[in-house]
């Protein structure tokens, strides 16, 4: 029995209705010494409460998407794993896109570079398949999930894709395509870092980013790939931008963890202090041109606001750090920060190159020490189902160091107010 599913659910509460209904007829009924009949009656009642808070916390996973199978909870999930993935395996086990929930594609991606296996859940725009964008390559929003939590929990809290689509059809956002993958695909939290073997970083950085490259038209220039996470996912997409300003142009981070890094998660204390933002941000170079922007509330234990503030302190140029958003009200949940959808996606897709006639960019060469190198695509074969004919040949490519000039994408004009930015060094 599936653990979101509807059948799951029914049958924990028809399961506390039963505890209940035994209690009552069985609480006068029980004989035997007194020290028997307490005992029975305690267990009557642990019963009853061990039945409620499970209708509970089924309710609270399937709203927040925070599990999505037996394994997922367990950590054991059916595609995740930490190992070589050779070329004999990468070709055996070649991912493919199949139906998903809310009009996105999954797939299980076997990383090629990080060695890792997971989902990764893709949305494409309505433009995608337009006839009149056939040759455009689109710009590349990745959305970051907490820890606990699943891609799932972005459909399921923050509601996708469809807070984005309607701020794309009122002009408010240039088409992207949005990818979402599991920041933990061997179950293990590591607040998106390489630790050891378990390259949890170079799975967010290089292979899922290669997935998109090879099955999607998508920009190569950093400013073509945004990043947005919540809690967890909003640490993980303030550092990988600040490692990878050569790979990601923008961040976005709601209600943050601590930038100074956890160490309960990351118990290796060298790779904590190299790899947290604040560390990344003070050693930032000249090429780390890329821009910032983290939201919280007053009231979050979990994000304070002095924490956005500290890497805003830290910030110089030319790494560009908004002034951090700070909600009188609101708490650690999905509530605030759907109210923030309407100010920060289209801050996001501001900083954001639209929609190009150029030739779809490349995958990035596995980084030295990768699990296969030279080796075939992990994904080798695997097509998004009716994916568009892609540019042809003889297109101008994208250049990483320069943008090319290119016509602007038919119906581009932003029609919503443009959320003004402001230079923090």
């Amino acid at each position: 029995m599936s653990l979101t599913g509807a059948a799951f659910f029914y049958t924990l509460i028809a399961a506390t209705i039963v505890a209940v209904v035994v209690t009552m007829v069985a609480w006068g009924a029980v004989r035997g010494p007194k020290f028997l009949r307490g005992f029975v009656r305690l267990s009557l009642i642990g019963l009853c409460q061990l039945t409620a808070i499970a209708v509970v916390a089924v309710w609270i996973n399937n709203a927040n998407g925070l599990y999505s199978s037996w394994g997922d909870l367990f950590g054991q999930q059916d595609n995740a794993g930490v190992g070589l993935t050779t070329g004999t395996t990468a070709s055996a086990q070649a991912a493919s896109f199949t139906g998903g929930p809310n009009g996105f594609q999954r797939t299980v991606l076997h990383g090629q570079a990080s060695g890792l296996t997971g989902e990764v859940l893709v949305w494409t725009p309505p433009q995608y398949s337009d006839p009149e964008y056939r040759n455009y390559s689109f710009p590349v929003i990745e959305l970051l999930h907490g820890y606990p939590g699943s891609p799932e929990t972005w459909l399921k809290g923050g509601g996708m894709p469809g807070p984005l689509l309607q701020m794309m059809n009122n002009g408010k956002m240039k088409p992207a395509i949005v990818v979402v993958p599991r920041i933990n695909p061997n179950g293990i939290n590591t607040d998106c870092t390489d630790v050891g073997n378990i390259r949890n970083g170079t799975w967010l950085d290089t292979d899922v980013p290669n997935l998109v490259k090879k099955d999607f038209r998508v920009l190569g220039d950093a400013r073509g790939w945004g990043l947005l996470g919540d809690s967890t996912g909003g640490y993980c997409a303030t550092k990988l931008v600040l490692a990878h300003p050569d790979r990601f142009g923008a961040a976005v981070a709601l209600s943050p963890d601590d930038f100074r890094g956890d160490p309960t998660t990351v118990r290796d204390k060298t790779v904590l202090a190299a790899q947290n933002p604040l560390a990344l941000i003070k050693k930032a170079g000249p090429q780390a041109n890329v821009s910032i922007l983290v939201a919280t509330t007053a009231h979050d234990h979990y994000s304070t606001p002095a924490n956005a503030q500290a890497l805003q302190a830290a910030a110089k140029f030319p790494v560009t750090v908004e002034q951090p958003i700070v909600l009188k009200d609101g708490g650690h949940n999905w509530g605030t920060w759907a109210s923030l959808f309407p100010v920060v996606f289209p801050w996001l897709s501001q900083q954001l190159d639209a929609p190009q006639l150029v030739q779809p960019a490349a995958p990035t060469p596995a980084p030295k020490g990768a699990q296969n190198p030279g080796g075939p695509a992990a994904n080798a074969g695997a097509k998004p189902s009716g994916k568009p004919t892609a540019a042809p040949s003889g297109k101008p490519s994208a250049s990483p160091s320069a943008k090319p000039s290119v016509q602007p994408a038919p119906g581009l004009a932003l029609n919503g107010p443009v959320v003004p930015t402001h230079t923090h060094s």
